[in-house]
């Protein structure tokens, strides 16, 4: 019998993860996926919004660019920090809290829209995440999720880190989030509908090697398994992350351009 999930300890480590490194560095360059879906949930002025799994805040910034009232949120305070000196420099009124989105500090329907870019597809519960998000949306209300697919970039970059350093046993790949049935399964009866589009984000660096030095230095992550690596097993990384990038370039030789596939995902919830 397969012992239970130590989702607890799980956690641990993966803040010690997120908070390695500073994802801001990354996290800036996708500011048009927050956009993106703020427009997709059509958030309107004096909205009452929540980010989780905020990062530094594309998201909760492109929500407060709208007139929303937003609480943005993350168990990661230093992700947060990075966020609120974001909106400090745009003079954007944001509440900052330090938070699990799989036990929300807030009541029942206290919000007219949940958000989240790329962020609560890596909570190690997904179901517990998502029953989350829906209670603490109000009837009618709307979550809003950016989620990378199974094929995207990201999706195939984690299945070489896999690799490397094997996931833990009995815990959901964060990628099952960017599959429409799977997402469907996970809200069940609380979605009264459910909007999926396809799209793509294009990562733009000026080579592969480039990628992997800015993903080493900052994206935490890839830190921790370059950190963990022997260095001759850190160098196989090296290339097998440089090998799949090449493959997906379309810029030519000259520069790196990689479209990473995420589905934008619209619930109604009931």
């Amino acid at each position: 019998m397969n012992a239970p999930v130590d989702f607890s300890a799980l956690k641990t480590r993966q803040q010690g993860a997120w908070a390695s490194g500073d994802y801001a560095v990354i996290g800036t360059t996708l500011q048009i996926v927050g956009e993106q879906l703020a427009e997709a949930c059509d958030l309107r002025c004096d909205e009452r919004v929540l980010d989780v799994a905020a990062g530094n805040g594309n998201a909760t910034l492109a929500a407060a660019r709208r007139g929303c009232l937003v609480t943005s949120t993350d168990y990661v305070n230093s992700l947060l920090e990075r966020g609120a000196e974001r909106a400090r420099a745009e003079r954007l009124n944001v509440q900052f809290q330090v938070a699990d989105v799989e036990a929300l500090p807030f009541a029942d329907g206290s919000f007219d829209a949940v958000l989240s870019t790329f962020g609560v597809m890596f909570a190690p519960d997904q179901r517990r995440a998502a029953a989350e998000m829906a209670r603490v949306c109000r009837p009618g209300g709307r979550i809003g999720l950016a989620n990378w697919t199974p094929d995207s970039l990201v999706g195939r970059m984690f299945k070489v880190l896999g690799r490397h350093l094997p996931p833990p046993a009995g815990v959901s790949p964060p990628s099952l989030w960017g599959v429409e049935p799977h997402v469907a399964d996970l809200f069940g009866d609380r979605a009264a509908g459910l909007q999926v589009t396809p799209r793509h984000f294009n990562f733009r660096y000026r080579s592969a090697a480039h990628f992997v030095e800015v993903f080493r230095d900052w994206y935490g992550p890839v830190h921790k398994a370059f950190a963990a690596l022997p260095a001759e097993q850190a160098q196989t990384l090296e290339r097998e992350l440089i090998e799949l990038l090449e493959s997906l370039n379309r810029a030519g030789a000259a520069s790196l351009v990689v479209p990473s596939e995420y589905l934008e995902i619209v619930i109604t919830v009931r």
